[in-house]
């Protein structure tokens, strides 16, 4: 199954009636990972149907609070429901205080570990690995540090040749070390090479999340080639300055930043709240990259090898 994108949030700084401040569930393999988690998440969580108990590893992209304030209450919550499985958040070192300081002053009684990663602002880093993904973070632009995250499919395993395993006689024993990509050894001693007993899987898939951040062609080598990407269209190209001001990004320079990556599908969210209707931020975007749609609330993406698939809720 390919990973899904579900849009929970898209406001910027501040929410409106239609929209609520930032937060993305990716869906990869058997893990869900939620980035940023905005005022409201918990909310929309329970309005798009999103089980949250399996919701094992967060990531936070800053510490404006459209990204954050919805941390702790999600917390509390899983601490209610009695969570006992380790809960893992990637994010500015800061957040750990942060979340220590409302624990203790809060009374909160957590039957579960929360696993801190810090993130680096000032360069490319990787953070973690498991069965599902490898995630890193890597360096944005913006009034504070801030980083995007950068998530792929593990490796996965080779298809079994089923006629030409049954045509050796191999063992069903080793069929686990033949699709990790290992040579049969024959009781005669003949090498039976890999590629002879399967072939290739699905290629890996990838996302980047780039949160707030200024019109930085730099983030192009850490993005590059990445099936589908999120990158913040605060405004439109009549408050270029504007974007430039407070360190944020249009829709056109998304846009642009999706061209020079070579993506295969570009995501824009993160609206102000001055545009009511978030079409001309559409058409701006795709004068540049055609395939772009609007993170609008409560639709899912999935993330493909070739060209994209919206999946309306």
């Amino acid at each position: 199954m390919n990973p899904e994108i579900y849009i929970l949030g898209s406001s910027s700084a501040t929410p409106t009636r239609e929209r609520h401040p930032s937060s993305q569930i990716l869906k990869i393999g058997s893990e869900k990972i939620m980035i940023d988690c905005g005022e409201g998440t918990q909310s929309q969580l329970i309005r798009f149907g999103i089980r949250h108990t399996n919701v094992d590893y967060i990531c936070i992209s800053h510490l404006h609070g459209d990204h954050y304030f919805g941390l702790i209450g999600l917390i509390s919550t899983m601490g209610l429901i009695g969570r006992k499985q380790d809960l893992h958040i990637i994010g500015p070192p800061p957040l750990k205080q942060i979340i220590d300081m409302q624990i203790i002053h809060g009374g909160m009684t957590l039957k579960f570990d929360i696993k801190f990663y810090p993130t680096n602002p000032a360069r490319q880093e990787f953070i973690l690995r498991n069965a599902s993904f490898e995630l890193s973070s890597f360096p944005l632009k913006h009034r504070i540090h801030c980083t995007g995250f950068l998530i792929k499919e593990s490796k996965k395993e080779r298809h079994l040749n089923m006629e030409a395993v049954q045509m050796y006689d191999i063992p069903m024993s080793f069929f686990k070390s033949i699709k990790r990509g290992e040579h049969f050894i024959a009781p005669d001693g003949r090498v039976i090479e890999n590629a002879l007993l399967t072939s290739d899987p699905e290629p890996c898939k990838s996302f980047a999340y780039c949160s707030d951040t200024i019109f930085d062609p730099e983030i192009v080598d850490y993005i590059k080639g990445v099936n589908t990407l999120y990158h913040e269209s605060t405004y439109m190209k009549n408050n270029e300055e504007r974007a430039s001001l407070y360190f944020h990004s249009t829709a056109e320079q998304a846009a642009t930043i999706a061209r020079m990556a070579e993506v295969g599908h570009l995501i824009i969210g993160h609206f102000s709240s001055r545009y009511d209707q978030l079409e001309p931020l559409l058409e701006e975007a795709r004068e540049v990259f055609p395939d772009t749609d609007l993170a609008e609330e409560g639709e899912k993406f999935e993330i493909t090898a070739k060209k994209r698939m919206l999946i309306h809720s």
